[in-house]
């Protein structure tokens, strides 16, 4: 056994959290959410964060879409959090952990332009379905249909918010734009 595996089979037993799922579901899984809530993290600062920047002609429907989309982003995360806790496993412990973890990456500009702010974020949020569907296929591999089901739930948001910054960005060009 590995110093790691050392540290978490002593930190499962310590926090002993009984469930029907095999051990390594209780492995798998909650590492899942934890790469999940990552990503759901750097979303929602990114999105806080054009939110807080946000200028332009459309600055007061763009600010609050953005604040609508943050909420629903940050609503996500104590469930996720949870749902690996209530399973047996561990979950995230800082803004370093955040770093290490997330894929959806961040930006530090000083300046993005709003309609640049709404693509990247469309993109983002893509990006995300596609992550919650990797960790929706774990999930049905150790068969948790109550993660599954939570998952579920967030893909439909996430593609709603796709859906939305997708038609805020296509500037009436037309479906290829």
């Amino acid at each position: 056994m590995t110093k790691t595996s050392t540290k978490e089979t002593h930190t499962r037993e310590r926090l002993g959290t009984p469930t029907d799922l095999t051990p390594e579901a209780t492995r798998d899984i909650p590492a899942a959410l934890a790469g999940l809530l990552a990503d759901v993290f750097a979303l929602y600062l990114k999105t806080k964060n054009f939110h807080w920047h946000m200028s332009g002609q459309h600055f007061r429907d763009y600010h609050l879409l953005l604040d609508e989309h943050g909420d629903q982003i940050f609503a996500m995360t104590d469930p996720i959090a949870e749902r690996a806790r209530k399973i047996g496993g561990t979950t995230l412990r800082s803004i370093g952990d955040i770093a290490r973890r997330q894929r959806i990456p961040d930006n530090d500009a000083d300046y993005v332009d709003p309609q640049d702010m709404l693509s990247e974020l469309r993109d983002d949020n893509l990006r995300l379905t596609s992550i919650l569907r990797e960790v929706h296929g774990v999930c049905d591999g150790y068969n948790d249909v109550a993660t599954a089901s939570l998952i579920e739930v967030w893909l439909d948001e996430t593609e709603r918010r796709t859906w939305f910054l997708y038609e805020a960005t296509r500037n009436g060009r037309g479906a290829n734009d």
